[in-house]
């Protein structure tokens, strides 16, 4: 199998690398947080880019690429901890306006193309505990009208969306598939209250409550959670090319620390020990990264591959983001932990998206639920 970048993804690669070296600077992102954790000036620098609109159609504004593509710009905003929500709204949220039946969906579309508009998924609830079939939302039709009821839970940025696109019960048992649909419900909305607040690797989140919220259809029951499950697997797998941009610069950070840092009078990269931790560190790099490979390769596969083929590539990142992150403190000593020091934000963020979508013992259950008749994570 050929594992090189063509030409354009390269350009791609080196196009939003540069932006983050020049514009999204340790300081900014500093800044940043300080604000709220959201920057207007950097996603309007994005949608500038043509990055916003990765997954909208030509015909909508976008330039209609695909995972791999997907996956080369998530590893550079990875390598940046670029707080934005590029992947919640440009990848997950768009592959679902994108299969949507709302007439609204292709001016949505076009809003998030060009910078106006941001749309986020909504699916989260407090009892689920990472089972996407879990929905107690309820959608009822009232003279033609649907209406929402129901609380959803770390909204990415979701004070800053003009938008939601909500899975909610139509019909069935509160774990039910079938019985889910997708709606969109503007913020502006009157029954929709949200609520923001900070997270631990500085970006934001919200809660959604909503209370006889008006809403359009966007999937109908039986077709809609199969759209949702595609969306959440391109959400992994693009959290999980973040992940690797986010290692391969932690490392870096790291064995630069190692060649200026002396004990005894000499730096410590010479000591063997050390030498042979960040050996370690640099194989559950790459095992991450082959993995996450994997991931992008199999998104568009048949649903049970995908499925299969997502939860065996997170649980690998679940194991390597820890691992990496925590031995890489520890190299560093007393000074990583220090929020003066970017060491420690590269640290969150690994934290929090190993927690993100699943974390590692859930898509380890995952993995073990679709084996069939051979053994071991990789079969």
């Amino acid at each position: 199998m050929d594992f090189d970048f063509s030409d354009d993804q390269e350009m791609l690669r080196d196009t939003v690398r540069k932006w983050v070296a020049r514009s999204y600077t340790f300081e900014r992102r500093r800044a940043i947080v300080k604000a709220g954790g959201f920057s207007p000036e950097a996603w309007k620098e994005l949608a500038e880019l043509g990055l916003l609109g990765l997954y909208v159609s030509e015909q909508n504004g976008g330039m209609g690429f695909g995972p791999i593509d997907a996956m080369v710009v998530m590893e550079e905003l990875g390598r940046g901890i670029v707080m934005e929500p590029f992947a919640a709204v440009s990848l997950v949220a768009t592959s679902l306006l994108n299969a949507g039946q709302a007439p609204s969906s292709a001016l949505w579309l076009q809003g998030i193309a060009e910078g106006r508009e941001r749309v986020v998924l909504a699916h989260q609830e407090r009892a689920a505990r990472y089972r996407l079939a879990h929905v107690e939302t309820t959608a009822s039709n009232n003279g033609g009208t649907w209406q929402l009821s129901g609380t959803k839970t770390v909204v990415p940025a979701g004070a800053q969306a003009g938008a939601f696109i909500v899975p909610a019960r139509v019909s069935g048992a509160v774990d039910d598939p079938s019985g889910i649909a997708l709606f969109l419900v503007s913020k502006g909305e009157k029954g929709v209250a949200v609520r923001g607040y900070p997270t631990q690797d500085g970006a934001c989140a919200a809660d959604v409550t909503l209370t006889g919220a008006d809403a359009i259809e966007l999937m109908p029951a039986g077709q809609a959670f199969g759209a949702l499950e595609h969306a959440i697997d391109i959400g992994i797998a693009a959290l999980c090319a973040e992940a690797v941009g986010a290692m391969d610069k932690l490392v870096a950070i790291t064995v630069e620390y190692m060649n200026t840092r002396k004990q005894f009078g000499v730096t410590i990269s010479t000591f063997q020990a050390l030498k042979h931790r960040i050996a370690d560190v640099k194989m559950q790099l790459e095992l991450g990264r082959s993995m996450s490979y994997f991931a992008s390769l199999k998104l568009n596969d048949p649903a049970p591959q995908r499925r299969r083929a997502i939860a065996q590539a997170k649980y690998q990142l679940g194991q390597s983001m820890r691992f990496v992150g925590q031995q890489c403190i520890q190299l560093h000593g007393g000074i990583g932990v220090t929020d003066e020091y970017v060491a420690s934000h590269y640290f969150k963020r690994l934290t929090v998206m190993e927690m993100s979508y699943g974390d590692t013992m859930r898509q380890l259950g995952e993995v073990s639920a679709r084996m069939q008749s051979s053994a071991g994570v990789f079969a």
